[in-house]
Parts: structure tokens; sequence; C-alpha cells
């Protein structure tokens, strides 16, 4: 038998977390107790509310079978009593949001409903992996385009206009900006609506950090117009502490949303009942529990993540935002796999590289704060320890 599979897994390599925290495990089955730093995939449960809701509902008999991929109107309501409440923005929530299992998720089928082999598609570098490796698997043109430190980490717009974007009709855009931490603005949103709309180039914006440690939460569908081009991709996981509830949604136009429906409707068999019914309940919570939970939990962890890249020599900007801190490594080491891998096999601790968000993060490492405090204090004292000998 010669049995060989699709082309398009030549396109891409095996996800690094992936990769890599298959290692860790082999190191902690070999008692090295290795603290994780990487994935930011938050330690604390959502609020009891939710879980309570997520309960009740579960025990009722009518709510185990398949759901309406559109979603239940409690579910799509609440968003957008959500989007009203955080971000100021009206959507129809009949029309203009659709959830979803995840907004990764969201990535592959706004792929698929926009892209043809061939067309052109914006990806930030550096940026999250899955824009990438997506679009490669359904055969589209990648043109990645720079961020820089000296620029806030924001699109060069002159670089920008000054490329072939014939074929391009997607672009994709991340603020507050994963991996580098950078926030966003109106005005920057405003330059990529009018971008977007110049050149006919859809502006898909992935949204699920604007929560944390972040007093000012921005959408940009808040800029007016930018539904006609813009669609806009949010998230329960980081926000709500319930990343494995695999919960998300994307909003837009209404044509925009029918074609994603599309492609989802023929993917995916909707959202379990119960999970939506808590997912309603997680969109409501207090005030109060989004500060204790997205503000003063991350901003007493950070303090720890930035004596932590101190005592590596890592330069970083104090104004960033959301789970995780950037920094740049000192010249002495070749590379940020190099910095990794030497505090991950003599601390025992596993920090991110920035090399897997692209080139232009070849110079930095990442730390989450997805990690309560004594194993952030213990992480520190381990990396002391090494720096020491």
């Amino acid at each position: 038998m010669n049995i060989i599979p699709a082309d398009r897994l030549n396109t891409v390599s095996e996800y690094y977390f992936s990769r890599k925290l298959r290692e860790v495990a082999e190191m902690n089955a070999a008692g090295k107790n290795v603290i994780s730093l990487g994935i930011g995939s938050p330690d604390l449960p959502p609020s009891e509310e939710t879980v309570e809701a997520l309960s009740a509902s579960a025990k009722n008999n009518d709510v185990h079978g398949y759901q309406p991929h559109v979603g239940i109107p409690e579910l799509r309501k609440a968003f957008a009593d959500w989007y009203k409440r955080w971000y100021n923005v009206s959507l129809d929530p009949a029309k203009e949001i659709q959830p979803l299992i995840g907004s990764k998720e969201g990535i592959l089928h706004i792929s698929l409903a926009f892209l043809n082999p061939g067309d052109g598609v914006l990806v930030p570098n550096p940026g999250y992996p899955t824009y990438t490796s997506v679009s490669k698997m359904l055969g589209a043109e990648i043109h990645t385009y720079d961020l820089d430190e000296n620029n806030n980490w924001q699109p060069d717009f002159e670089k920008l206009e000054a490329m072939d974007l014939s074929k391009v009709k997607l672009m994709w855009v991340n603020y507050p900006n994963m991996p580098t931490g950078a926030n966003g603005s109106l005005d920057l949103f405003e330059k990529l609506v009018a971008f977007g709309k110049k050149h006919n180039i859809v502006i898909a914006h992935d949204n699920p950090y604007s929560l944390i440690l972040n007093n000012k939460p921005l959408s940009i569908l808040q800029v007016e117009g930018a539904k006609d081009i813009c669609i806009e991709l949010n998230s329960m996981s980081k926000s709500h502490n319930m990343p494995g509830w695999r919960i998300g949604l994307v909003t837009s136009n209404a044509q925009f949303i029918q074609w994603i429906l599309k492609v989802l409707s023929n993917i995916e068999s909707g959202i379990l009942k119960p999970m939506q019914l808590a997912t309603v309940a997680a969109l409501n919570n207090s005030d109060e529990w989004h500060h204790k939970n997205n503000i003063e939990l991350y901003s007493a962890r950070r303090q720890y993540a930035e004596a932590i890249m101190n005592e590596l020599g890592c330069t970083y900007d104090k104004n960033q935002v959301g789970m995780f801190l950037w920094g740049k490594i000192p010249a002495i080491y070749n590379g940020s796999e190099e910095l990794a891998d030497k505090v991950l096999y003599n601390a025992n601790v596993f920090l991110t590289p920035g090399f897997i968000f692209g080139d232009k993060g070849e110079r930095y490492i990442r730390i989450s704060l997805c990690c309560n405090e004594n194993m952030l204090k213990e992480a520190l004292e381990r990396i002391k320890r090494i720096n020491k000998k």
C-alpha cells in the first residue's frame, strides 16, 4: 500500500505548543516539575453563576439534542448586549452575530468563506501562527506585513500601500496584539477601515484580549462604517476564564455572517444548549467580577513576570495589555529559542520563544500570566539560581 497524506500537510508543521508541551510532559514524568509560563490558558474557573447555570440546565431532559447552528436567541441577545455594554457597539442579534465553537475555529470559517486558492492574505509578523497555517492549508498566498516596536507594533500603512494588493482579499489584525501586548486605538482602527474600503480587502479583527489589563476596551466596529468591510472575532476563553468551553462569536454585516454561516453549518452541529445558557450567565458577570479577575489578578501577576524579564536581562514596554508579557532578549543570545531552552532545561521553567510568531519575533520571549503568584515566584527563584551559577 502506498497511501500518502494530502499535499496541504506539507505546507504546515505540528503546532509548536503541541510539540513542546509533549516534551514538557516527558520532563514532568521524569520528576522535573516544570513550571509552564507558555500558553495563555486562564487557570481560574468561570464565575459561580456561569457554572451554576451550566449545572442547572444540564439536569433537564430536553437540552441535550442538536441545536440550531445560529445559536439560541438568548445567547445572541446576550452577545449583543455585551457588545453594547463594553464597546458601545449596536448589533442586530438576529443578523450580525454568529456564535462559534471558539474564535480559533472562526479563523477557519472566515478563511473558507472568503478565500479561493491563490487569493492573497495579509498576515502580521509577529502574529498568531494560526492565521498563516489556515491560509496555507487553503492554498492562499501569504503576504506578511511587519510590525515593529518602534511603531508601537502597528502596521506601516506606507509600506502596505507600496505592496501589490491586487489579489489580496483578507487582512488579519489583532489588537490588543498577541504576542506583543500593544494596545489598539480608534485612530488605528479608522486607518484599517479606510485601508480595507480603499482596496476592497476584508479586515478581520481578532479581539479576545480587550478586557484584560485594559481599562478602555475597544472594538473595530466602533468606527463608523466598519461593518461594511470588517469582521470581528471575540471569545469567552480569556476574558471569562472559559478556554476549554470553546465559546466565541463572530460579528459583522448580515451578508458576511450569512456566508460564514454557510461554511459553519457544513462543519459543525451546533453548541450544547446548557453551554449556551451558561455563556449567557457569564456575559452578565458583574463589573466587580471583571475588575477582580481581569485587572487586579493579572496586575499582581505581572509584577512577577516583569521581575523574571529583569532577571533575564530582557527589556519590555510597561504599557502592554492582555495576559502576556513580551520582552526583548539580550544580544548575548543568538535567538529566542536559545534563551527559552536554557531556562527550560536549567531552571525547569517553560517560556515561549518569540520566533514561533514570525521572524520579527526572533529577538523576543513571551511570559504567560496564567499561573498563580506562588508558581510565578518559584519560577523567578529558579531563574535567579541558574543566573548565579
